[in-house]
């Protein structure tokens, strides 16, 4: 069924309930790579209760599959799961979040783009507590095959890398079994743990969650540039450009600008440097 941009993006937000402890947020870390060395008092931040401090990319699991599903499941939208590849995703945090909460999960189509074969969908979630807004996530879903229904084709500005050489280069090794830990978040694709379906989706092996990439670069950003201060953390976003594999090295590139801006270029090692985030910043307050 083609896609009905009209209607998606007059549809009616859904709502949702989402609530979270201080076990979803050691288990998010763990899955990270958290606790090594685990006497390091730097690590031990992230997985004892008694000093927990949470990573604002911990937004994106904590009821994020729930208001992906029903973005997908939007009226004028209609799409085999097959074709769907994650894209991008951007966390803005208005507050730190707590070790323990509860919040209201409100999540609509931001912005539908045609580029002609496929199709760019943009789903906003935004939670809130008793207290206020916490955050708002923006994941960009390509849509394989759903172009061509006379949309716009949206923003091509893209991040460019700075032409210099970058401040600084940390390297985050992927444990052979993060994939596997990480899934425990909620992404149960077989893609990420069975070598049998790997295959069939055309890889050597199964790859690395993005979202764990993801949440990987925060986790060594925060650490080496903001002496583990996640509540400097504004606004952070990254495009995923290629695939990583556990037991790779994570390359990450640095690069310091104006306005609390740090420009970011990841690499696998091991595979000649090849490219898995690109248009990644991370903004400070």
């Amino acid at each position: 069924m083609p896609i009905n941009a009209d209607e998606a993006l007059a549809a009616k937000p859904s709502t949702s309930r989402v609530d979270w402890t201080h076990k979803d947020v050691q288990l998010y870390h763990l899955g990270l790579g958290a606790g090594a060395p685990a006497t390091d008092p730097a690590e031990l931040r992230y997985l004892l209760e008694d000093r927990l401090t949470v990573l604002p990319s911990f937004a994106t699991v904590a009821g994020g599959w729930m208001g992906l599903v029903s973005g997908l499941s939007a009226p004028g939208i209609e799409v085999d799961l097959m074709a769907v590849l994650h894209g991008g995703q951007r966390v803005r945090l208005h507050r730190p979040i707590p070790a323990q909460g509860s919040a209201e999960q409100t999540s609509r189509v931001a912005a539908l783009y045609d580029k002609g074969r496929s199709a760019v969908l943009v789903l906003r979630t935004e939670a809130a507590d008793d207290d206020g807004p916490l955050w708002s996530c923006d994941t960009e879903l390509f849509l394989r095959g759903e172009g061509g229904f006379g949309g716009d084709r949206g923003p091509s500005a893209r991040l460019e890398t700075p032409d210099r050489e970058p401040d600084r280069v940390l390297e985050t090794p992927v444990r052979e079994d993060q994939a596997l830990l990480y899934r425990l978040n909620g992404d149960w694709n077989p893609l990420h743990a069975d070598p049998e379906f790997a295959a069939l989706a055309g890889f050597d092996r199964p790859i690395l969650h993005g979202l764990c990439t993801y949440g990987m670069t925060l986790k060594a950003v925060v650490d080496a540039e903001l002496d583990g201060d996640v509540t400097r953390v504004a606004d952070y976003r990254a495009r995923f450009a290629g695939v990583v594999y556990p037991g790779e090295t994570l390359r990450i590139r640095l690069w310091r600008e104006p306005e609390h801006r740090t420009r970011i270029l990841v690499t696998a090692v091991e595979r000649d440097d090849a490219v898995v985030l690109s248009d990644t910043e991370v903004v400070t307050r």
